[in-house]
């Protein structure tokens, strides 16, 4: 008989799934009642923070995302908390210095967090060195992503090189990043099969897709079948569409095989009765729409993630120019290919499209250039997969130099500048941090706290 070989799974309906669904809008009461049920299901870990849900609780919620991360500490006993982080961006939407950056993984790791999947929107490694080195340095998981991209350079054999460089910088994890359900099904099974024979044995190879095209469980399941050891899921109640594949269906699918995942359905229904009425609760306010399952093959046509789309007709409407969505569509893949074929995740997806709507609606390619579009060309988020045409670089940033170190060497040293900034609303350290990431939307939040005499130590 053959050996039989556990598939384990990161539950994402703490964060991703609704991130996904519902703009991060659930509450973290909201999440305390079924914590404990959600410890004993055998999950590999639970993916509760990052992403926008630091944003969400401070600019929506009124909550500090920090209190969240030590009530789910505080109550989860068994199961890691794992946390996704974009490289030297940390959460925010600029590069941070390195003292920074250690700050904030230390503060994460020391509240709660144990797993950081870390990535870099243009797979630039010098973005990940030191939020690799510091994930190691305060005892966490380091889980190094590779942003899951299609072009004529971003080959198998692109992805195999960049995992084994993570792997030698420090991950203890492989995490294969599709965040626009770009994979296919046989793809992966090529993909996870080489990975495999590359990586070292002890080195776990983790899967993160959606189903926003409609492939994400049959790429889970071909994933499976050649070899990864760890897939992400949501329960079923905010899973699918933009979201990820649910954990339901996928644990009695393999129930029985070599492949058993060891979680028991019948201890997963009471929760997702829970998360049922939670989804209700969303739909109710406004923030959970049926378009967000519904399967959008323009996402393999055209590469564009799900957000990104919304965030493009939003874009045409207000310039009165809906009638041009689809010149844009195919003006996306261009544009794209003119600034060197750059994964489109935040904020490279926003860049490019952004700049595929001012060629279509000015009637000439690149009459008009965003700042961060000539940034993006200059440098200054990292090595572009494909150095861009000289005939781009001259019409885009005539005159220009362009940037080749990496680019937070350029950054001093700001956390002690940060600090004093917010002398007056400081009740914690990690309030520094949050002011970092968020400014304006982080002293709103403070002056609501000292306005509702609300402090730190007072539970959920």
């Amino acid at each position: 008989m053959e050996k039989r070989k556990k598939v384990m799974i990161t539950e994402t309906i703490l964060r991703d799934a609704h991130q996904s669904h519902a703009a991060t809008r659930m509450y973290t009461n909201e999440m305390i009642p079924v914590l404990e049920q959600l410890d004993d299901i055998g999950y590999y870990s639970l993916e509760a923070w990052g992403g926008a849900t630091f944003d969400t609780c401070l600019r929506f919620l009124n909550e500090d995302p920090w209190m969240r991360l030590r009530t789910f500490k505080k109550i989860l006993k068994k199961t890691p908390i794992q946390m996704l982080l974009r490289g030297q961006n940390l959460l925010g939407y600029r590069h941070y210095a390195d003292d920074v950056v250690d700050k904030f993984i230390a503060k994460s790791i020391e509240n709660g967090v144990s797993v950081i999947r870390v990535f870099d929107a243009l797979n630039d490694v010098r973005n990940l060195e030191s939020s690799m080195r510091a994930i190691k340095k305060y005892g966490g998981i380091c889980e190094a992503a590779i942003a899951y991209t299609t072009s004529p350079v971003h080959t198998t054999e692109y992805f195999i090189k960049l995992a084994k460089e993570l792997e030698q910088m420090g991950a203890d994890n492989i995490a294969i990043k599709d965040m626009a359900n770009l994979l296919l099904p046989y793809t992966v099974f090529d993909l996870v099969t080489k990975l495999k024979k590359a990586l070292k044995p002890t080195t776990k190879i983790h899967l993160h897709t959606h189903n926003t095209a409609g492939t994400g469980d049959m790429v889970n399941l071909k994933a499976i079948e050649a070899g990864v050891d760890i897939v992400d899921c949501a329960l079923s109640p905010l899973a699918n569409g933009t979201s990820q594949p649910a954990t339901e269906p996928l644990v009695a699918t393999l129930a029985g095989t070599q492949y058993d995942t060891g979680i028991e359905i019948a201890k997963l229904m009471p929760i997702v009765e829970h998360f049922k009425k939670i989804a209700e609760r969303l739909r109710e306010n406004g923030h959970l729409s049926h378009k967000v399952l519904q399967v959008d093959i323009n996402t393999l046509l055209y590469q564009i993630p799900g957000g990104m789309l919304s965030n493009l007709i939003a874009q045409l409407k207000q310039q009165n120019r809906l009638h041009q969505l689809d010149e844009v569509l195919l003006e996306v893949p261009n544009v794209r290919k003119d600034c060197g074929y750059p994964p489109l995740v935040t904020p490279t997806s926003q860049i490019v499209g952004t700049q595929a709507v001012f060629n279509i609606i000015m009637g000439e390619r690149y009459k008009m250039v965003t700042k961060e579009f000539k940034n993006m060309l200059k440098g200054e988020y990292g090595t572009l997969p494909v150095m861009p045409t000289q005939e781009i670089l001259e019409k885009c940033i005539p005159n220009q130099e362009r940037i080749f170190e990496r680019p937070a060497d350029s950054l001093e040293p700001e956390y002690e500048k940060l600090k004093n900034e917010i002398q007056e609303y400081i009740q914690q350290e990690e309030d520094v941090l949050s002011y970092a990431m968020f400014g304006a939307v982080a002293i709103n939040f403070f002056k609501w706290r000292m306005a509702s005499q609300f402090t730190i130590n007072e539970e959920l």
